[in-house]
């Protein structure tokens, strides 16, 4: 039994990860506005730095509960979640609270910029002084997105 667990790793890192075209296969209907490739990279990239100074919520419920209280930040979701019911409200209270919001096409993706192993369909980025210049790039191109009617 403990054989299987590395063949199964092995077998997980040796498949291709989609690329961004691909990824745009599974996206469901209300996933707009979509950050571009460019985009989606500097996304991840302030994820990444956010979640080694624990400026980071994750999940529906916890980003949904500090939206309530106020807090601000970027809200990034991803476009392949299914069913869309899970969190489907949530670009609608960041619209209440103007907040920007901005979909990326792979929930398995940005877990892992998370720094997590699990998939996350919902990740609000705080800001924060050490990378303060990236996440200002990010705030202002995810800002300019055009909002869905």
């Amino acid at each position: 039994m403990a054989r299987e667990k590395p063949e199964a790793a092995a077998e997980a890192e040796a498949t291709p990860e989609r690329s961004y075209r691909e990824q745009l296969d599974f996206l469901n209907p209300i996933a707009q506005p979509l950050a571009s490739r460019k985009l989606t990279r500097k996304l991840y990239k302030c994820i990444r730095k956010a979640a080694k100074h624990k400026q980071l919520r994750r999940g529906v419920k916890e980003v949904q509960k500090f939206i309530n209280k106020g807090e601000k930040g970027i809200t990034v979701l991803a476009g392949d979640t299914l069913p869309i019911d899970v969190y489907c409200h949530i670009p609608i209270m960041c619209e209440d609270r103007s907040l920007p919001y901005a979909y990326v096409p792979s929930k398995s993706d940005l877990g892992a910029a998370a720094g997590s192993k699990r998939p996350t369909c919902v990740i609000m980025i705080k800001p924060h002084e050490d990378y303060q210049e990236t996440y200002d790039e990010c705030l202002e191109e995810v800002s300019a997105l055009p909002l869905p009617l």
